[in-house]
């Protein structure tokens, strides 16, 4: 499989385009500045610079085109303030589907966060902070914008990430109790559902578990 991702730089992204190179498969990761291209390189994916923030939806649907796959996998990272939130985990994320529709990509993952599904009350809001608060604004709304969608979509909402070796052992449903998750087995999650066609139309929430990933997956 040929898997587009956006946020090619990304935590999950790096260790998704190791483990699918590793498998068999292209990955081409969209990073923002041509330094990080070695990094991409080494775990053997095929960089592209384009900037979403500030791309156009032909510029997109060029790199698509021909993939079997897109994978949203970027955000606007920690420190960033309001406005990026917006700009990055909202608007970078309807562009990107929109030009997957455009390119014919009908597989399309996107990897939101725990906690997108909630009403952010004013007082959720007191209690988070503005910019979590904003983030979690701007993931429901890329949520509802590709459900609106003709593709074959899976949202994935993982639980707090950490940085902590895979296990490969996950909770994964509908809905599951909030708890943290390794980046590498939310990566590995991500790359048996580009390929899976039992998820279309799914929100899944994933968290550390006691179910072997494959199996978790088969299960649903």
């Amino acid at each position: 499989m040929r898997v587009v991702i956006a946020g090619g730089h990304g935590k999950i992204a790096l260790r998704l385009e190791k483990s699918l190179a590793a498998n068999g498969d292209t990955a081409v990761g969209i990073i923002r500045k041509p330094e990080q291209a070695d990094e991409l390189r080494q775990r053997g994916a095929e960089p592209v610079v384009l900037d979403l923030e500030n791309a156009d939806v032909d510029e997109v649907v060029d790199v698509l085109s021909g993939a079997d796959a897109a994978v949203f996998a970027a955000g606007a990272g920690p420190g960033s303030g309001v406005a990026r939130k917006d700009t990055v985990d909202r608007a970078a994320a309807v562009l990107f589907a929109e030009a997957a529709e455009r390119a014919g990509v009908r597989r399309f993952v996107q990897i939101s966060s725990m906690g997108a599904g909630d009403e952010v009350t004013p007082e959720v809001e007191a209690k988070v902070g503005e910019v979590f608060a904003a983030y979690l604004r701007a993931k429901a709304a890329a949520e509802r914008d590709l459900r609106a969608r003709d593709l074959d979509w899976t949202i994935l909402r993982p639980g707090r990430l950490t940085d902590e070796p895979g296990t490969g052992m996950v909770r994964l449903a509908d809905e599951v109790p909030r708890a943290d998750v390794p980046r590498d087995d939310v990566a590995e999650v991500v790359r048996l559902l580009v390929a899976d066609t039992t998820t279309y139309g799914r929100t899944l929430e994933l968290t550390s578990g006691d179910t072997p990933v494959a199996e978790a997956l088969g299960r649903l």
